[in-house]
């Protein structure tokens, strides 16, 4: 009886592991806005661009793992039936005509059945829809800039730079991901997002958005996202651009067109400054 009831707690302990490895790696899998511990796959996806991308990822990956379970089939067919044992007398067979067709046109039908998706996800990401609003991005050694143009309600610009002191950070913000200054930007609206570079090739990446774009000095770029979710998204340069590379985080913060509107009119005042004219003049805030 005592030897039965051990094995019962044996099998449930092993079953409660089995599912808290499971949702575990379902949670690491699931994660949005932020990296995760343990993260096996791309972060989860709020626009409809890194949904497709995720998607043909995916897609990509099981391609992979059917090619390269086919060559190792393969390879252990010509080991087993093919060696000097099962054939002591090779086969001097020098051509196979429709084997010469095979290998020639699958591989080609293999890249017609990527090029078509990706192409169609590449315009996707190129052709950007008619926006709501415009945020130009400057990257700088080593820091972000933002700017809100005044044709749009902004008319202002800030810089943002990583927290470096923890006590600083808000509760909601990471280490080493939190800045001082969000991006800030309504939710479900076409966001345009122009980008360049002041000094050195810098790249501005979001994966939860599905963008990734080169910041290049003399250059404007354009990308675009329409965030389907609120919250709060992280991302970095994506860039060598030297030693201060890995601290510059980017940190946008999707919000209702209610709290937006406030942030924008608070946002007016906070990064600007009076000149000795008393008229209003912009400056960044550090």
């Amino acid at each position: 009886m005592r030897i039965e009831t051990s094995r019962l707690r044996s099998v449930t302990a092993l079953s409660t592991a089995a599912v808290a490895l499971v949702l575990g790696i379902s949670e690491a899998a699931a994660g949005t806005g932020a990296p995760s511990p343990w993260e096996m796959t791309m972060q989860g996806m709020v626009t409809e661009v890194g949904r497709d991308l995720s998607t043909f990822h995916t897609y990509l990956v099981w391609l992979i793992a059917a090619i390269c379970l086919f060559v190792l089939a393969l390879l252990i067919i010509v080991v087993v039936r093919f060696n000097e044992r099962a054939n002591p007398v090779p086969s001097r067979t020098t051509h196979n005509t429709m084997l010469e067709v095979v290998w020639t046109i699958v591989p080609v039908l293999i890249l017609v059945a990527i090029a078509i998706p990706s192409f169609r996800l590449l315009r996707q990401q190129l052709v950007v829809p008619q926006a709501d609003m415009v945020v130009k991005v400057t990257g700088y050694a080593w820091y972000w800039g933002y700017e809100y143009p005044a044709d749009q309600g902004g008319g202002f610009k800030f810089d943002s730079n990583m927290i470096t002191d923890a006590k600083d950070l808000k509760p909601d913000q990471p280490r080493l991901l939190g800045v001082d200054n969000a991006m800030v930007v309504p939710v479900n609206k076409v966001v345009k997002v122009q980008v360049t570079a002041a000094d050195v090739l810098h790249s501005f990446a979001m994966p939860s958005f599905g963008v990734k774009i080169d910041a290049v000095p003399g250059r404007l770029n354009e990308t675009w996202f329409r965030a389907e979710k609120e919250g709060v998204y992280y991302g970095q340069c994506s860039e060598l651009c030297g030693n201060g590379h890995p601290y510059m985080p980017i940190e946008i913060r999707v919000v209702s067109e209610q709290q937006y509107a406030a942030w924008l009119a608070e946002a007016k005042q906070k990064y600007a400054s009076v000149d000795g004219s008393g008229t209003l003049k912009l400056a960044n805030a550090q």
